[in-house]
């Protein structure tokens, strides 16, 4: 991709509003699009960062047997009372009334949605094991929405459902679903942390939470080095409290616990996974035909914030002078930056043969081709975030080498054409 052929347009200052790193540098680099309060529109940037997370969840969902399906976003409210979440939820849930006098709810999820499916679909033992699930927007009318796409009203999100005829199978299903999500989290390049976790609306007796590990994270985690790990709202109230005196003492040293030495760190959680047991498939009579009889099924259901992800993955890889983005999300695999192409052919001419070379070899490459300053190309490519810089001048070019810039350290090292590709290896 061409900078000339793009919609790219930076800003030297982020909204004063913008509180968090990712939300400021979000809108910095022309990302995201602030349409109301916590709605935002994906601009073409932002949306091939978020297309790549999805392409790895889904890839992986897929690999695990998951079945992808795309449910509505519009939900009769009449699913929701038969559930009784319609009061559990209350004033987080969006609703409205058609032209038919009929009550409608904007999905923050789709437990309800998924299991009138399965009464439909599911009529044998023999039709189960089964795992849905779908990537799609969710909307959750938030009190006080904040933090850009961290904590907004409309979201990206993939939610799966697993039905399985007995607490054997959910409990096979879930510990699948935990794997896959280990795999996806690590092919993104995140560092993070699995803990028990509360399972609040949605229910269930067994939940876990995925954390991205970053300072700005509004959760406080601990875990020792064998095989102890939560959120510490889960914990006795002593403990917490002296777990929370240290945070407001910034004091976060290692605390001793009746689980042993605990270390405490902050996180952005950007996946929960829960045994649902048979919360929703008795109250909405959701069973199968099984030794003669009907059996209700036990459910699990394992939701990732997709495009949670694109801001914690910012906040986790930042420095100050941008985005450093972890290369599998990235929105290309490297910058081509040409300098002062405009006054020289033999680096227009170099930087065109080294674009095309590239895209032949299937590397996603943003070509800046602009008539812009060494400076601002410079600046734009760090905020941008792609792992490599690879820089064509005149000097470069008399030296017969290209000067190649790692985003993540800003070491520069020479390398010959030949050895070009190696970087993406």
């Amino acid at each position: 991709m061409k900078a000339s052929s793009f919609h790219y347009k930076t800003l030297k200052e982020a909204p004063k509003d913008a509180e968090l790193i990712s939300h400021r540098l979000m809108i910095r680099a022309n990302m995201i699009k602030p349409l109301a309060s916590g709605i935002y529109s994906w601009m073409p940037l932002g949306l091939k960062i978020l297309n790549n997370v999805e392409s790895i969840i889904r890839k992986n969902m897929d690999e695990y047997g998951c079945l992808e399906v795309l449910m509505p976003m519009v939900q009769p409210k009449s699913l929701w009372d038969e559930t009784k979440r319609s009061e559990e939820m209350g004033p987080e849930l969006l609703g409205f009334i058609d032209r038919n006098k009929r009550e409608f709810y904007l999905g923050p999820t789709h437990e309800e949605v998924i299991t009138d499916i399965c009464r439909q679909e599911l009529q044998s033992h023999k039709d189960l094991p089964k795992t849905f699930y779908q990537i799609q927007t969710k909307f959750r009318d938030e009190i006080r929405p904040r933090f850009g796409v961290m904590r907004g009203r409309e979201f990206l999100m993939k939610d799966a459902y697993s039905f399985d005829l007995n607490e054997e199978g959910m409990n096979k299903s879930y510990q699948a679903m935990k794997e896959c999500y280990q795999k996806i989290f690590d092919e993104i390049g995140f560092n993070y942390k699995i803990v028990k976790a509360d399972s609040g609306a949605i229910g269930g007796n067994i939940s876990e939470e995925f954390h991205v590990l970053a300072d700005s994270g509004e959760d406080t985690l601990v875990f020792n080095d064998k095989d102890f790990s939560s959120n510490v709202e889960l914990l006795d109230e002593s403990l917490k409290k002296e777990i929370e005196t240290k945070i407001a003492e910034n004091d976060t040293n290692q605390i001793d616990s009746i689980y042993g030495k605990l270390s405490i760190k902050k996180g952005i959680e950007v996946g929960h996974i829960f045994e649902l047991g048979n919360k929703y498939s008795e109250a909405m009579n959701l069973s199968v035909q099984h030794d003669n009889g009907q059996r209700i099924l036990e459910m699990g259901c394992y939701g990732i914030g997709v495009s949670r992800i694109v801001a914690a993955a910012i906040e986790q890889n930042h420095d100050d002078k941008g985005i450093i983005f972890p290369k599998n999300i990235s929105a290309f695999d490297c910058s081509l930056i040409s300098i002062n192409e405009k006054k020289s052919n033999s680096v227009r001419e170099k930087a065109q043969e080294i674009y095309s070379f590239l895209i032949g070899n299937n590397i996603d490459v943003f070509y800046d081709d602009r008539d812009a300053s060494p400076g601002i190309k410079f600046s734009d490519s760090n905020l941008m975030g792609n792992p490599y810089q690879i820089v064509i001048s005149d000097n470069n070019i008399d030296k017969g080498i290209l000067e190649v810039i790692e985003r993540k350290n800003q070491a520069k090292t020479e390398i010959t054409e030949k050895d070009l590709l190696s970087l993406f290896n």
